[in-house]
C-alpha cells in the first residue's frame, strides 16, 4: 500500500494506492478531512462494436452510512441516485471526457463512493481528484491526470474549498477543473459578481489545480501501469481526396441554411448522394466513406467560421438570433412566459405555495430543505424526434440545476416573499442553449406571477472554434454550432454581475484570452437579450395571480409558538379545520404563514393566533364561555387556553345566592379582567361590566388583531 499526502485549502488530502479495489483497472481510497471517497475505474479491453462514440460511464454513489444516517422509505436502502449524486456525477465526467484519446471507443466506467462524510470537506471534489488519480494509475489510455477545486469569495478574497460557514457568506461558489496547462470545466453560482472578479477566481484556482496534477503526476510516475495502446484509424488518403472534391462544395450550400430542418434535410441527401456515388465505385469502404463524409461537415463548418468568418446561418460572430417574448400566456397558471430565440422555444411557469410545500432533501449535505425549485423538461418533439418518454435523465437534472443556480441570487428571502416556488422550463423547440433560454423564460414567468425578485436575469452560450493558436468566440450558439465546436460555455447574469456560469470543452483546455474575450462577449449578448424582455415586462407585477394563495405572515414571540401548535398539534389542527386556511411556522424567528384562498378564512385564523397568543390584562373586558361551576363562582375562558374565576360576589349587581341562577356551563358572557395575582390566577368580573353599561358604557369586543400583510 502507497500513501501519498499534499495541502490542500489547509487540510489534509490523502490518496492511498494499493489497499481497497485492487481487481480494478485502477483505484483509491482518497481522505480530504474527515470524507473519504473509494474511487474505481474499470474499461474493457476491445471496443465496443457499432458505436462512434466514447462510452463513459461516472457514477457517484451517496451512501447515508456516510453520515451516519438510515436511509428512508419502506425498503430502508439506497435507491436511484439523488439530485446531488447525479449533478456531482456530471461534475466528474466534464472535465475527464476530453482527456481520452480520439477514436477510443472501450466501455471505461468510473464509480466513486462516499463512504464518509465531514460536512465541511464535501465529497465532490476529492471523488473527481480520485477520479483522475485511478485514471492516470490505471492501464486505460488516458491523457491526465486532471484536478478540480471549489472557490468562495469573501470580502474581496478568494479561498479554496471553502468550510460551510464560510459557504454561507461567501459571494461565489465555483468548481474548476483543468490541466497543468489549461482549464477543462468551470460551474458557478455567484452573487452578481463582475467578469474580472470571475476572471480572477479561476485563475486562482488554476494555481492550486497545477499542484494538484504535479501531486498525482507523481504517484503515476511511482506506481502507474503501462498504458494500453489505441489503434489510430486512418482512412485511405486517396478516398479522403475523391469525397472532399466531389462533396465538398455540395455540404457547404447544405449547411448555409438558418432553418435547422432544412438543413439537416439537405445534408442528409448531399450524404446519401456521397455515399452512392462512392458505394458503387468502393463497395467495401461504406465504414471509410461514412467517417470521411462526417469528418468534411466538421472541417467544412469549422473552415467557415474560423477562416471566413460566417455562421451557418448567416450571423455576424457576436450577433444573438431573433428574440421574442411573452408573458400571461396560460390562464390558470400563477405566472407563466415564452421565449423564443431563433429555433430554441421555452415555456416557463410559475407556481407559488405555502412553504409546506418546500422540497424536502435526504442527502449527505447540510442543506435538508429547498422553498425555490426548478425543473427542466426536454420532449423529444422538441427536436423533432420520437422517442418513449422517460423520467427526467441527467442532462434535464443538470440544466434545471443551472437555471436555479441563475436565479437564485434575485429570489427575494422568506421573511420578504414567504412562498414556495416551482419553476418549470418546458422545451418546446430546440437548435442550442435550451437552458439559457430557460433562464430567460424563467426571469419573464417570475415577474409575471408578480414574485419581487431582486433584478432580472439573462443567459447567453458561448461558443468556440479553435485552430492552433487562433481562434473565434461564437455569441449564441446553435446546434451545429456546439455539437462541430469546441466549447459550450453558457453564462447567466443581471446587470450588476454573473449568477450562474457552465463551461465544457472538447479539446485539451482553453487559456486566460480566449476565457476573457468569451466573457465580454457573453456580457455583450446579455445585454441585448434583457433589453428584449425588459420591452416585454419591465418590473414583477404588483399584484399575484388570483390563483395563486394569499400569505399574511403573523409575527409572535417564540416562545409562545408551542401554545399554538398545542399538545399534540391539537391547537393547529383547529386552526386549520374552523378557519380553512394552511398555517405555517417558523419556530426560530416566530413567524407565522397563513395561507388562504380569501381574506374571512386568513382573517378567521389570524384572530384565532392572536387570541391563543394573547395575554390577559388588567382593565379589559372579555367575551368569555362558562367551562366550569363552583359552588364559590364560575371559571370562564376568556382566551384559548386561559381561564380566569368570576367569585360569586361578581356575577350580578345584585345578591346571587346559587351560581347556577345567573350562568351555566357553555354560556357567553362579558366580563372584565380586574386582577391577576403573583401565581398568575385571574380573578374577573361580570359586575363591573354591568355597572359600566348601567352608567351608558357598552362593553368591548374582543381585542382587534394587529397583523401584517
Amino acid at each position: 500500500m502507497h500513501s501519498y499526502t499534499m495541502d490542500l485549502g489547509g487540510r489534509p488530502l490523502t490518496l492511498e494506492i494499493g489497499k481497497i479495489a485492487k481487481q480494478a483497472n485502477g483505484s483509491c481510497l482518497v481522505r480530504y478531512g474527515e470524507t473519504a471517497v473509494v474511487v474505481a475505474v474499470t474499461g474493457t479491453k476491445t471496443p465496443r462494436e457499432g458505436v462512434d462514440f466514447f462510452p463513459l460511464t461516472v457514477d457517484f454513489e451517496e451512501k447515508m452510512y456516510a453520515v451516519g444516517q438510515i436511509p428512508g422509505g419502506f425498503l430502508k436502502r439506497e435507491g436511484r441516485p439523488a439530485t446531488s449524486a447525479i449533478l456531482t456525477s456530471r461534475l466528474i465526467d466534464r472535465p475527464i471526457r476530453p482527456m481520452f484519446p480520439e477514436g477510443y471507443h472501450n466501455d471505461v466506467q468510473i464509480v466513486a463512493t462516499a463512504v464518509s462524510v465531514d460536512p465541511d470537506n464535501a465529497p465532490d471534489i476529492p471523488a473527481m481528484i480520485g477520479a483522475s488519480c485511478a485514471l492516470s494509475i490505471s492501464d486505460i489510455p488516458f491523457n491526465g491526470p486532471i484536478a478540480g477545486v471549489r472557490v468562495g469569495m469573501i470580502d474581496g478574497k478568494y479561498i479554496i474549498n471553502p468550510t460551510v460557514a464560510q459557504a454561507e457568506v461567501s459571494r461565489l461558489n465555483l468548481a474548476v477543473a483543468g490541466t497543468h496547462d489549461a482549464i477543462l470545466m468551470v460551474e458557478a453560482g455567484a452573487k452578481e459578481i463582475s467578469e474580472d472578479e470571475m476572471l480572477n477566481a479561476i485563475w486562482f484556482a488554476h494555481d492550486k489545480i497545477k499542484e494538484i496534477v504535479e501531486f498525482i503526476s507523481k504517484i503515476q510516475a511511482e506506481v502507474g501501469k503501462p498504458k494500453m495502446e489505441v489503434p489510430v484509424y486512418t482512412p485511405p488518403a486517396e478516398l479522403v481526396t475523391e469525397i472532399e472534391a466531389y462533396g465538398a462544395e455540395k455540404l457547404k450550400a447544405a449547411l448555409m441554411d438558418a432553418n435547422k430542418l432544412e438543413r439537416e434535410e439537405n445534408v442528409a441527401k448531399v450524404k446519401e448522394e456521397i455515399a452512392k456515388v462512392f458505394l458503387e465505385k468502393y463497395p467495401d469502404k461504406g465504414v471509410d466513406v461514412a467517417y470521411i463524409t462526417q469528418k468534411l461537415v466538421k472541417k467544412i463548418v469549422r473552415h467557415t467560421i474560423s477562416v471566413e468568418k460566417i455562421r451557418p446561418d448567416g450571423r455576424q460572430l457576436d450577433e444573438v438570433r431573433p428574440v421574442t417574448c411573452e408573458v400571461g400566456v396560460l390562464a390558470r397558471t400563477h405566472g407563466s412566459a415564452l421565449f423564443t430565440r431563433g429555433q430554441t422555444q421555452i415555456l416557463n411557469t410559475t407556481t407559488l405555495a405555502p412553504l409546506r410545500e418546500a422540497q424536502i432533501i435526504e442527502g449527505l449535505g447540510v442543506e435538508t430543505s429547498k422553498r425555490y425549485i426548478h425543473h427542466y423538461n426536454f420532449p423529444p418533439y422538441s427536436v423533432g424526434e420520437t422517442k418513449p418518454m422517460r423520467s427526467p435523465g441527467r442532462r434535464e437534472i443538470g440544466h434545471g440545476a443551472l437555471a436555479e443556480r441563475a436565479l437564485l441570487p434575485v429570489i427575494p428571502p422568506e421573511d420578504e416573499f414567504p412562498y414556495a416556488l416551482r419553476l418549470v422550463s418546458e422545451v418546446l423547440e430546440s437548435n442550442g442553449s435550451s437552458s439559457m433560454g430557460s433562464v430567460c423564460g424563467s426571469t419573464l414567468s417570475l415577474m409575471d406571477a408578480g414574485v419581487p425578485i431582486k433584478a432580472p436575469v439573462a443567459g447567453v452560450a458561448m461558443g468556440l472554434v479553435k485552430d492552433g493558436e487562433d481562434f473565434t468566440i461564437l455569441t449564441d450558439i446553435q446546434g451545429l454550432e456546439d455539437a462541430l465546436g469546441d466549447m459550450d460555455f453558457k453564462v447567466a447574469g443581471t446587470a450588476a454581475g454573473i449568477t450562474a456560469m457552465q463551461m465544457d470543452i472538447k479539446i485539451h483546455g482553453i487559456n486566460k484570452e480566449i476565457f476573457q474575450q468569451a466573457l465580454a462577449q457573453a456580457k455583450k449578448g446579455r445585454e441585448f437579450i434583457m433589453g428584449k424582455m425588459l420591452a416585454c415586462i419591465a418590473e414583477p407585477r404588483k399584484e399575484l395571480s388570483k390563483y395563486a394563495p394569499k400569505i399574511t405572515t403573523v409575527k409572535i414571540n417564540p416562545e409562545k409558538i408551542s401554545k399554538v401548535i398545542g399538545p399534540g398539534g391539537k391547537m393547529i389542527k383547529k386552526i386549520v379545520e374552523e378557519s380553512g386556511a394552511q398555517v405555517d411556522i417558523n419556530d426560530d424567528s416566530g413567524n407565522v404563514y397563513i395561507a388562504a384562498v380569501n381574506t374571512e378564512s386568513a382573517n378567521k385564523a389570524i384572530q384565532m393566533i392572536h387570541d391563543i397568543t394573547a395575554e390577559a390584562e388588567v382593565g379589559k373586558v372579555y367575551t368569555g364561555k362558562v367551562t366550569r361551576i363552583m359552588n364559590f363562582g364560575a371559571f370562564v375562558e376568556i382566551l384559548p387556553g386561559k381561564e380566569g374565576l368570576v367569585h360569586i360576589s361578581q356575577l350580578s349587581t345584585e345578591r346571587v345566592a346559587k351560581v347556577e341562577d345567573v350562568v351555566s356551563v357553555g354560556d357567553e358572557i362579558v366580563v372584565k379582567c380586574t386582577e391577576i395575582d403573583n401565581r398568575g390566577r385571574i380573578n374577573l368580573s361580570r359586575k363591573a361590566v354591568l355597572n359600566a353599561k348601567g352608567a351608558g358604557y357598552a362593553a368591548a369586543p374582543k381585542t382587534p388583531v394587529e397583523h401584517n400583510n
